[in-house]
């Protein structure tokens, strides 16, 4: 059980996260472009063979990979913290003629979803469970992802790892949270990734890849609701 004392950091470090990424939103318009994740790929494919019609991606930003499940025919709801990314994904899905398959919510994953009990057929989340969370709040919030997901539903995330040249650099704020050019992270162990899985899920791959410069190190992990 982590130590009472690091809950007002952990609530700290969130709140300043979120003002970072409106900033970044807003000074770097569409910062990540719009060429979809390999993730995102990976994951339509399997979405489409399990027959998914509606998906819900956490953490969506500017849009980049909800924008492109839309045009693989997919329904989705796509939420994120920042107000700016958001807009800017609504922007977006009017010049690229998918507005009446993609809505937007602005939420804070520390929350509960503001959606009904099994009312999604897949989630995607690229790199949203490895922001400034707390262990407890991921597990609470794979926990909601399991509420709002209908049975066979599949859940494809990604995480940066500990094998991450960035584990351990820069400031610790405890529970694997290092902050690094003003992203905080929290690195995934493989413990962590077990433990997200079980009860409720079956755990079905985890495929660890690279991305970006340095390059980050994730996993994408794949997992299926009972």
């Amino acid at each position: 059980m982590h130590d009472q004392r690091e809950q007002p950091d952990h609530a700290n470090i969130a709140a300043a996260q979120q003002q970072h990424w409106q900033t970044v939103y807003a000074e770097h318009s569409l910062m990540y472009g719009m060429e979809p994740s390999e993730p995102a790929h990976h994951a339509a494919e399997l979405f489409r063979a399990s027959g998914c019609r509606t998906v819900l991606e956490l953490g969506a930003g500017h849009g980049r990979d909800a924008l492109f499940f839309a045009r693989q025919g997919f329904t989705v709801c796509a939420t994120d913290f920042s107000t700016v990314g958001l807009e800017q994904l609504t922007a977006a899905a009017r010049r690229t003629g998918v507005t009446a398959r993609v809505t937007t919510v602005t939420h804070d994953v520390r929350d509960p979803l503001p959606l009904p009990d099994a009312s999604v057929d897949a989630v995607f989340a690229h790199m949203l469970l490895c922001m400034a969370l707390s262990t407890e709040h991921i597990h609470a919030a794979v926990g909601e992802i399991a509420r709002v997901l209908r049975p066979g539903g599949t859940l494809v995330y990604t995480v940066r790892h500990t094998g991450d040249a960035h584990y351990g650099a820069g400031t610790a704020h405890g529970d694997d949270i290092y902050e690094h050019g003003g992203f905080a992270v929290h690195f995934f162990d493989r413990h962590l990734v077990d433990s997200l899985a079980s009860g409720d899920w079956q755990l079905k791959e985890v495929h660890a890849f690279e991305e970006g410069e340095l390059p980050r190190r994730l996993w994408r992990v794949t997992q299926v609701r009972h």
